[in-house]
């Protein structure tokens, strides 16, 4: 993050108590930004507001579920009224279910679907009509996942939820271009609690926590690094450095920094007077099913 400057930027982070949100804050007061800290723990709010201020930063704490339109608009209103203005919105907050779809229950899916999609929904409004109307642009960065772009096996609401955020964020980067404001989707991948679950990483999260550096593959080929070393993007996204890049889906991780595609056809076929189920059957036999693509993440091998 050397070079990067954001002395006199005010942040918004959501879900900041601890975490990937908590790494966000601490980058971002280092490079010398303020920080509205956010988080339903109030203990882990305080926590990272004191850590963002031995980062030399200042920080202002909300503590509220994100979600509701007042929630965002307190956060825009903390900023403005602690700080004197917001320039960037990162919508970070988010929760888990893990189920597979036909035991997860309506109230699993929604709580998933009001946090992730629903909370960057309303923070990124009101972001959006708050640098609208002070004129000076800003940053809306919406944080996304890998399940989002692949789907992953338990995880309808959270794959779905994931997947709006980035089709959102090309959204709004369309229609916030006039007012100079970017929006961004950051794929975050990082060794985490949750992560170090998985049977694959087991022993290499258990000797992470005891201070051993992860493999090279697992930083390189997994993607897996600390929190912190997700950090940098959100950073850089922040800066006036990127003032050009808006509606792309961008991910770090380890060693590994992603640029995603935009979805886009992989072939075409075409018939005169319109396609029977005969003959996509035929075509897709003949042609089209050695292009179909896998679902879920793919993993190189450990050893």
């Amino acid at each position: 993050m050397s070079g990067v400057d954001l002395t006199g930027k005010v942040a918004v982070v959501t879900g900041s108590g601890r975490g990937l949100g908590r790494a966000y804050s601490v980058a971002l007061a280092r490079a010398g930004a303020a920080v509205v800290v956010n988080d339903v723990d109030a203990d882990a709010a305080e926590e990272t507001a004191a850590l963002v201020r031995d980062a030399g930063g200042r920080a202002a704490v909300v503590v509220a579920a994100v979600g509701s339109a007042e929630t965002a608009d307190t956060l825009v209103r903390t900023a403005v009224g602690e700080f004197g203005r917001l320039d960037a919105m990162i919508a970070n907050a988010g929760v888990l279910r893990d189920r597979v779809m036909w035991k997860a229950s309506d109230d699993e899916f929604d709580i998933v679907i009001e946090t992730h999609l629903r909370g960057a929904f309303t923070c990124g409004r009101a972001a959006a009509i708050h640098f609208r109307e002070a004129g000076e642009g800003g940053r809306i960065l919406l944080i996304g996942s890998p399940a989002g772009q692949f789907g992953n096996f338990g995880q309808t609401a959270y794959s779905a939820a994931k997947a709006g955020i980035v089709a959102m964020a090309r959204t709004w980067s369309l229609e916030l271009a006039r007012a100079g404001v970017t929006v961004n989707a950051v794929i975050p991948t990082a060794m985490t609690a949750m992560t170090g679950s998985m049977p694959i990483y087991q022993d290499a999260w258990e000797k992470f926590q005891q201070g051993e550096p992860l493999p090279p593959v697992i930083r390189r080929e997994h993607a897996l690094g600390s929190p912190d070393d997700v950090a940098p993007l959100v950073v850089w996204l922040v800066s006036d450095a990127s003032a050009g890049v808006t509606g792309q889906a961008i991910g770090l991780g380890g060693d590994r920094l992603t640029l995603y595609a935009h979805p886009a056809p992989l072939t075409t076929r075409d018939v005169d007077g319109g396609w029977t189920a005969e003959g996509i059957q035929q075509v897709w036999d003949a042609e089209l099913a050695p292009l179909a693509q896998l679902s879920g993440p793919t993993f190189a091998p450990l050893d």
